[in-house]
């Protein structure tokens, strides 16, 4: 199908499915309206899951390490096979891959050995997991203020044109951020069935997602111990021995999930572990990659990520938790939102999606502020600019999301690169060692096609050493720079469109 024409079919479903869902909430049915969100909240992530190539920052190279850990989980690589020497310290091409925690690539490992290596399976989780978040965002806001707070956040969260992007695999931190962002949520969620149930497992579960979360993008996770303590103590149903002894409950049971992979990895691989440790450490005090701002970048940011007006909100909010600070509800959501604000001002590498995980409590700040101006609207005496602000509120992050999720673009979604290689990979002898060199994409390369690939060409003793050790060397053709490739020692023809042309080692 025209791309452009899934796109204006999913914007059809979406302005029905939504509009319908707050006639819904209207008429009390909070259930409904909330299952018409999630449904077209999940049908504007498939849309944008389903371009049929792998994403260069950062998709492409969770994609490979991932697929690798299909064959053994407990050795994260990026170049399976390491033919020609590497650097440990560049990970864009080094061997074992610890850049990032495990979890993530984990699980999209796990989607993959079941539903086959291709990117619908590698996205798959996130579609879930950024799903299943809008309806926690709606438990969450309801239970800190109200239903109509609730429908708001969970409707901001279903269209955010950044969670669905990073849902897609399409902008840089991409997998990784969903799961953060996932397991902040769910550890929120498991405090206050804590506080409400008052039993032990809530407890248990708020610790191992708080570790998940350790074990998806390290140590931001621990927002959630603040949190933890004011939800506990506004609940008044704890003394302060009962608070300190699930405090440190909870506290080791974090340990417990995040640290035996931290052990694991500087035992097993200590070169590659103290590395990554102390590159990690450098975001914050080393502009990296190019990737830096001024000190109010983040805050510069929300207009873009949430609407020209969220300022408004957020000062609202943050003004009225001030006056009232012993109102703990308020504050928690000032400390999920403030504190990595403020924290991330200060690094020096900094990147959009480094505060996403923030996202829920700004959804629930603009929903409560929503439902503030609803609530008084005829009390102002220019009501227009009331009305005016309400719908600005959320139309300006709805054209947002259309701008993002690109649902009103003809673009390619299945490039020509992606289906050769795919029809390479079913083309070559499956218990042949291939190596492809002067490849134009080599990670994506080594994802679609069982191979090792590099994007230069060694001298001829080493291609000859190779050889001799029983690879099938092929090099894309240097001359015309098409797909073509230059094969030696292959008798039969791989593909009937590839110009396969036998040249000597010696006539590169």
């Amino acid at each position: 199908m025209n791309n452009l024409v899934f796109g204006i079919i999913t914007i059809t479903f979406c302005v029905s499915g939504y509009t319908f869902a707050f006639r819904q909430y209207k008429k009390n049915n909070i259930a409904i309206a909330l299952l018409l969100i999630i449904t077209c909240g999940l049908l504007l992530r498939i849309y944008t899951a389903t371009d049929l190539f792998l994403h260069l920052w950062d998709e492409r190279y969770h994609a490979l390490v991932a697929k690798n850990l299909i064959e053994h989980p407990l050795s994260p690589a990026l170049y399976d096979n390491t033919i020609l020497p590497y650097d440990y310290k560049y990970w864009a091409g080094n061997h074992i891959w610890l850049h990032k925690q495990p979890i993530p690539l984990w699980t999209m490992a796990l989607s993959m050995s079941v539903f086959g290596i291709n990117e619908i399976a590698l996205r798959l989780p996130s579609i879930l997991l950024t799903t299943l978040g809008i309806w926690i965002t709606f438990f969450i806001a309801s239970y800190m203020f109200n239903k109509r707070t609730g429908i708001i956040a969970a409707f901001l969260y279903s269209i955010h044109g950044l969670i669905v992007e990073v849902t897609a695999g399409r902008v840089a931190t991409d997998h990784i951020d969903v799961f953060f962002l996932f397991f902040i949520q769910l550890s929120v969620l498991f405090a206050i069935k804590f506080l409400q149930s008052k039993k032990l497992l809530y407890n248990i579960l708020c610790g191992t997602s708080i570790g998940l979360a350790i074990l998806s993008k390290w140590m931001p996770a621990l927002i959630v111990i603040p949190i933890w303590i004011l939800l506990v103590y506004d609940s008044k149903k704890f003394s302060s021995k009962e608070i300190f002894i699930n405090l440190f409950i909870l506290c080791l049971v974090t340990l417990i999930i995040s640290l035996p992979w931290q052990l694991y990895i500087f035992n097993t691989f200590p070169a590659e572990a103290q590395w990554e440790s102390s590159y990690n450490f450098k975001h914050i005090t080393e502009v990296l990659e190019q990737r830096t701002g001024p000190f109010y970048y983040h805050f510069d940011k929300l207009r873009m990520l949430y609407g020209e007006l969220i300022y408004l909100p957020v000062i609202w909010f943050l003004w009225k938790t001030a006056k009232k600070i012993r109102n703990k509800r308020r504050m928690i959501i000032s400390i999920w939102f403030i504190v990595p604000y403020i924290f991330f001002s200060f690094a020096k590498t900094k990147m959009q999606a480094y505060t996403l995980f923030t996202a829920p409590s700004i959804f629930i700040i603009t929903g409560l502020f929503w439902h503030y101006l609803y609530q008084y609207r005829n009390r102002f005496r220019a009501r227009w600019i009331i009305v005016t602000v309400l719908i600005l509120l959320l139309a300006l992050p709805v054209r947002y999301s259309i701008e993002r999720t690109k649902l009103l673009i003809n673009r390619e979604r299945n490039p020509q690169w992606a289906k050769e290689l795919r029809t390479l990979n079913t083309a070559l002898d499956s218990k042949q060692q291939i190596v492809i060199f002067n490849a134009e994409l080599p990670i994506e390369t080594m994802f679609y096609v069982d191979c090792t690939a590099y994007s230069n060409i060694p001298d001829s003793l080493t291609l000859k050493s190779i050889e001799s050790q029983g690879y099938t060397i092929l090099i894309r053709d240097i001359v015309t720079g098409d797909s073509e490739l230059i094969k030696r020692n292959l008798n039969d023809i791989i593909l009937p469109e590839y110009n396969i042309v036998y040249k000597q080692w010696q006539d590169l």
